[in-house]
C-alpha cells in the first residue's frame, strides 16, 4: 500500500476490509480500468488494460457484492456470462452464495442464446422500461421506467430483493447515466501504465452535470499499476 497505510501489505483479509462495503445500507461501487491517458479500452475491448492485480480486485469486487449491474451493451461486447464467484470467501463474510448480474437495456437488446443466459448458475435481472420489445428471456424482468430506464428506481427495485451492495462494471454510458442521477458512492479505479491514444472514450460519458466531488480513501501499487479507491465526498 503506498496509502493511508505506507507498507502495509496487502493479504487478502486486508484487501476485503480496505475494500468492503458499509453495513445497513445501500450502495454502488463502480469498478473501471483506464489508460495512463485516459481511454476505456484497447482496440474495444477494457480486457486489453488488464493486469493480474486489476482482475485481483475486480473479482473482488463482484466476491463483496450482492449484485453485478453492467448495461446490455458491455454485455455484448465483453461477451459476458454468469457471475462465479468464490464461495468460500462469500460464506465467510456472511453473504448468499448467488450472485446474480442485472443487466440495464432500455431497448430490449438482448436474446435468450447469450452466454450470459446459458451459461449462468443464478437467473440474471434484466432491467428495462416499459416499451422495450424484450424477447422470452429466462431471467427476472424489472421495469423501471416507460421511455427510459429510471435508475434510481432500479436501485431500489435491487435493493427490495435484498441485493443492496451493488458492483456496477460499466460501460460509460451507464456509468454516466449512474453518476447523473448521483447513485454512484464509490470508484475502484485502476490505471494501467499504457498511453492508448486513439479514439477510445473515457470511463463515463452522459449528460452534463455538477462535478461530484470525490475524497481519496486508498492507493495500492502493483509495480507499474495503481489501483486507487475513491469515494463521493456527500456519501461518507
Amino acid at each position: 500500500m503506498l496509502w493511508p497505510s505506507p507498507g502495509v501489505e496487502m493479504t487478502d483479509t486486508a484487501l476485503e476490509s480496505l475494500y468492503a462495503y458499509p453495513p445497513d445500507r445501500t450502495w454502488v461501487t463502480a469498478n473501471f480500468v483506464s489508460s495512463v491517458d485516459g481511454a476505456v479500452t484497447v482496440d474495444g475491448r477494457s480486457a486489453g488494460l488488464g493486469s493480474p492485480a486489476d482482475k485481483q480486485i475486480y473479482l473482488l469486487g463482484r466476491d463483496l457484492a450482492d449484485v453485478v449491474l453492467v448495461g446490455a451493451g458491455t454485455v455484448l461486447a465483453e461477451g459476458y456470462r454468469g457471475a462465479r464467484p468464490d464461495l468460500a470467501r462469500r460464506e465467510r463474510l456472511g453473504l448468499a452464495p448467488a450472485l446474480p448480474i442485472a443487466v440495464v437495456t432500455a431497448r430490449g437488446s438482448l436474446t435468450a442464446d447469450l452466454p450470459l443466459f446459458t451459461d449462468a448458475a443464478v437467473p440474471p435481472i434484466v432491467i428495462t422500461t416499459a416499451r422495450a420489445r424484450l424477447p422470452e428471456l429466462p431471467a427476472d424482468v424489472v421495469v423501471a421506467g416507460e421511455d427510459e430506464v429510471d435508475l434510481a428506481l432500479a436501485v431500489r427495485e435491487l435493493a427490495a430483493r435484498g441485493l443492496r451492495r451493488v458492483d456496477l462494471e460499466g460501460g460509460p454510458a451507464l456509468f454516466g447515466s449512474m453518476v447523473a442521477a448521483g447513485l454512484v458512492d464509490e470508484l475502484n479505479l485502476t490505471v494501467a501504465p499504457v498511453l492508448a491514444a486513439g479514439a477510445a472514450g473515457r470511463i463515463a460519458r452522459g449528460p452534463v452535470v455538477p462535478p461530484a466531488e470525490l475524497e481519496l480513501r486508498s492507493v495500492l501499487r502493483a509495480q507499474d499499476v495503481l489501483l486507487l479507491r475513491y469515494r463521493r465526498r456527500d456519501s461518507s
